[in-house]
């Protein structure tokens, strides 16, 4: 099985070495001095916590022909990239599509892909690119599957990644989850707005750390009241007290530690653009489904120019 990582960001360069290492026929995406460094160097990702690099000889390619007989692309850009490369994609012998990262449109990007086999994934990476390597922290856990009443893709996802070191979780109804990771990420991603990317301004103000829970159960509801899933099912009871102790802990930790700015500020900081986008397009679905959700305009008006 030949596979290409189209888009050399955080999330496409993790995987890219995770298959690579894997022995995996694995080729990755990039355009220029980046992708001239990893012909050079190989590719090279830090690992920010444990101070380790990786360096891995990953063949490059400039762009995606009508004639590469890949079998499976990874789909890594950036959600407001998705639009700018379908055509390239619908011309690919490739079958098998899996988009990687945020989006809250999966049916419409599925719907214009008709011809192919598309999934969407999440990996547990995040961190940021220099100019010669990816500083980064890789849980190598990805959940993947496809839309909700969508053929099972569990045998595929299997074979895809057997012999890897990730830790798959199948998630059979996609859409939703991703619908749900933006309603908890985006509150976060006003944080980090409010703070120019300084989180720990915000670890001792709990009244404000209340007000992310707030916008985060705002979207939960309006996802559940517009008929769609709770994921992961461990936030399905949303509303009870515990989750919103659990999430209190998460905030808490994300602005007093160093965690904060791996894991949220550096991609906030870095990607306003589809940030931005996510927050237009969440609102455009509260609104095309009636749902209320003061607090997060709230948060949102702090933000000051980031959001557009």
């Amino acid at each position: 099985m030949k596979f290409l990582v189209f888009g050399a960001g955080v999330l496409g360069c993790n995987l890219a070495n995770n298959l690579f290492r894997a022995g995996k026929d694995v080729t990755l995406l990039a355009r220029g001095p980046w992708a001239d460094e990893i012909r050079r160097n190989g590719l090279r990702i830090k690992n920010t916590l444990s101070r380790r690099t990786a360096v891995s000889p990953i063949p490059v390619a400039a762009e995606l022909l009508p004639g590469d007989d890949y079998d499976v692309i990874f789909v890594a850009v950036r959600y407001t990239q998705i639009e700018t490369i379908l055509e390239t994609l619908r011309a690919s012998l490739a079958k098998t599509m899996i988009f990687v990262g945020n989006n809250v449109r999966a049916s419409e990007t599925a719907a214009l892909l008709l011809e192919k086999n598309v999934l969407f994934a999440f990996t547990s990476a995040a961190g940021h690119r220099e100019s010669n390597y990816v500083a980064s922290v890789d849980l190598r856990k990805i959940t993947i599957g496809p839309l909700r009443n969508a053929p099972s893709q569990e045998a595929l996802v299997q074979e895809i990644f057997a012999g890897t070191k990730y830790k798959v979780t199948y998630e059979p109804n996609m859409e939703d989850y991703l619908l749900c990771h933006a309603a908890f990420v985006l509150p976060a991603v006003f944080a980090c707005y409010k703070t120019d990317g300084d989180l720990k301004k915000l670890k001792r103000d709990n009244a404000y750390l209340n007000r992310l829970i707030d916008a985060n159960i705002e979207g939960y509801r309006a996802i559940r009241n517009a008929g769609h899933e709770i994921l992961p099912d461990a936030d399905k009871e949303f509303e009870d007290a515990a989750y919103r102790k659990t999430c209190f802990r998460f905030f808490k930790l994300m602005c007093a530690t160093a965690l904060g700015k791996i894991c949220a500020s550096d991609h906030a900081m870095n990607a306003v653009d589809e940030m931005s986008a996510l927050n237009r397009d969440m609102k455009a679905f509260f609104d095309v489904t009636g749902a209320k959700y003061p607090v997060w305009k709230t948060l949102e008006a702090e933000c000051g120019s980031y959001l557009r």
